[in-house]
């Protein structure tokens, strides 16, 4: 972040530019819901059940199609770690039973059900996640010589919050690049039409601050991103800080902003697209992605007596956490237990045959996961320009009881389990970054019984040490939210100290949780990829600030090059593919009633905590 606005600088130039006074722009007027009356039969909230728990008919359908096309992804995968084992110095093979889930031998029942969570962490663990995701990739030629490529072909889930979120949305609404090109951008080569579809993530541009030294085009841009919003008010809606970093997250996690179009006010840069239309992007359709989720936290206006928080954390565990995914929105945890479609978030809470479309814009999505601005970590330069804003926001939208400094989403729940939930009594709902409770990595949705994860590969790359690198923080975390719904959840065994983690080293390599979970247990199998440290030999270069908002391309290739190498060869060991492919089959594996043997035993007992 380069030039910091004086409060003058900003007011002089919203004064000059009219704000409100010249028509909507294209981005304003693409941004602003829409409100009509609801399709015939439609229902505003699903309600789950208790324990049994279940999923929207549309997840159902595409997780079956989903599991379907995984059974060939296994086989491409079980090849890229047999050539891999062929060619290398281990000496490993695989054994019979590895061979025989993985090949499809007993059908689509039996395979493993994986889920990929890709934590919080700014613009660091975006970058992290997708060396990681890379690493994963079959399409990736480098990967698969590696012998890790194919796991991302085959994954059921992709959750990701705050950070993670930006990547796991613009990956879906994409369709489904490769890694390079999503963070790079596309070519006109490389689509169909001849015209380049996705700009890339524009990281060398800053989120907030993106003209560099030129703060009168800084103020512009803050004042234009201001004025997008403006229709979204004007309809009847809230409109706070989360919509204004919305809009600044846009125009590089979404489609339709360039470098050489970024600053052009007669674009929508990515106004329009919602998360609701992931279902109808082609790789969605066909099942060759994975079915994302994104989480949230919640500020609740009543804690029924039962608030439990973490050192240091600001959300109580004992809130609900939301999801987003492209049928739904809403919650698992058993105060609430229910869901409002996702195309129609922001409908009235007290007219229920009234539906509003528009207001789950995508980055809206990706931004309430990542708004922090509640908090007091913010750096100064960052919370300079937020508290400018907000007071822009003060002095431009005329509101009443709404809080700024979160977003702020009609509450689909209103009425609803009034003596659990505890914002049945609210209209609004007020929702802030999805780790603020500490569960920085979104592995709550993966643990929902309906879904049948069994097991999971939790990226993990939040700031826990004072040098950026992650302490184990989110488990504890997770393990500790498990304990409060006994019976919903469950989830292995995990060290409760960051001692722990970083005595033992286990966020410096990657460990295996749940080793010895019993056969009769839910808890899944966890494959934790943390960004813990260097590999061997290297410097360390995945460990920058959370509030860097700004990332030149050589920085980018480095953090990608590094976190490759923690996934595909960690500790320079060369029996990791085979110890990867025995982690992401021992559910499966239990299923069948085979023993651990071979490869697979020495794997259990060289990356699993007990």
């Amino acid at each position: 972040m380069r030039a910091i606005l004086t409060p003058l600088t900003f007011y002089l130039i919203a004064c000059s530019l009219g704000l409100g006074a010249a028509a909507e722009s294209v981005a304003a007027v693409a941004y602003t819901p829409s409100v009509q009356a609801c399709p015939p039969g439609t229902s505003l909230v699903r309600q789950t059940g208790s324990s049994a728990q279940s999923l929207s008919a549309g997840e159902a359908a595409n997780v079956s199609g989903r599991q379907q096309v995984a059974l060939n992804a296994w086989k491409g995968y079980l090849a890229n770690v047999q050539a891999y084992l062929n060619t290398s110095q281990s000496n490993a093979s695989l054994p019979q039973y590895v061979d025989d889930i993985l090949s499809g031998l007993f059908g689509v029942g039996p395979q493993p059900r994986l889920g990929i969570a890709t934590s919080g962490g700014g613009y660091r663990s975006a970058i992290f996640g997708a060396g990681i995701l890379n690493a994963l990739d079959g399409r990736n030629q480098t990967s698969v010589e590696a012998g890790t490529g194919g796991v991302l072909q085959a994954a059921t889930y992709l959750s990701g919050l705050s950070g993670g979120s930006w990547l796991v949305s613009s990956l879906a609404q994409a369709d489904f690049p490769m890694l390079p090109e999503l963070i790079f951008g596309s070519s006109p080569s490389q689509t169909n039409d001849g015209n380049a579809k996705f700009g890339g993530w524009l990281a060398d541009m800053d989120l907030l601050t993106p003209g560099g030294a030129n703060i009168i085009r800084d103020a512009e841009y803050l004042v234009d991103i201001v004025d997008e919003v403006s229709g979204k008010f004007s309809a009847g809606f809230p409109v706070t800080v989360t919509d204004v970093w919305a809009r600044a997250l846009s125009r590089h996690f979404a489609n339709g902003t360039t470098a050489a179009n970024f600053f052009d006010d007669n674009l929508p840069h990515g106004a329009g697209i919602t998360f609701s239309s992931i279902v109808n992007v082609s790789s969605f359709v066909n099942h060759e992605q994975p079915f994302p989720i994104v989480v949230a936290d919640s500020l609740v206006s009543r804690t029924n007596g039962s608030a439990v928080t973490e050192d240091g954390d600001l959300v109580p565990l004992t809130n609900p956490i939301y999801e987003f995914n492209p049928f739904e929105m809403g919650t698992y945890d058993p105060q609430l237990g229910a869901f409002t479609p996702m195309r129609f978030l922001g409908s009235p809470p007290t007219n229920r045959s009234t539906c509003v479309t528009g207001f789950d814009q995508l980055a809206y999505i990706a931004g309430t996961s990542s708004n922090v601005f509640n908090g007091p970590n913010v750096t100064s330069a960052v919370l300079s320009i937020i508290d400018k804003i907000v007071n822009f926001l003060e002095e431009t939208f005329t509101q009443t009881d709404v809080r700024l400094d979160s977003a702020a989403v009609p509450n689909a729940f209103f009425g609803v389990s009034p003596a659990t939930f505890p914002d049945s009594d609210q209209t609004v709902l007020t929702l802030v970054d999805g780790g603020e409770d500490g569960e920085t990595d979104p592995l709550q949705p993966l643990l929902v019984l309906a879904r049948g994860v069994d097991t999971i590969i939790a990226i993990d790359a939040p700031a826990d040490t004072s040098d950026n690198f992650a302490a184990g923080l989110d488990l504890i975390s997770t393990q500790a939210r498990v304990q409060l719904f006994p019976g919903t959840y469950f989830f292995p065994p995990v060290p409760n100290t960051t001692d722990v983690y970083l005595s033992q080293n286990l966020t410096r390599r990657p460990t295996f949780f749940g080793c010895n979970s019993s056969a009769a247990s839910d808890e899944p199998f966890v494959i934790y990829i943390a960004n813990g440290g260097p590999p061997l030999g290297q410097a360390p270069v995945t460990n920058t600030p959370t509030f860097q908002l700004e990332y030149s391309n050589g920085e980018l290739g480095a953090m990608l090059d590094q976190t490759f190498g923690m996934a595909t060869g960690p500790e320079k060991d060369p029996d990791w593919p085979a110890c990867l492919a025995c982690a992401i089959t021992d559910r499966a594996r239990r299923t069948i009633v085979a023993s651990r043997s071979g490869i697979c035993e020495t794997c259990m007992a060289r990356y699993c905590w007990s």
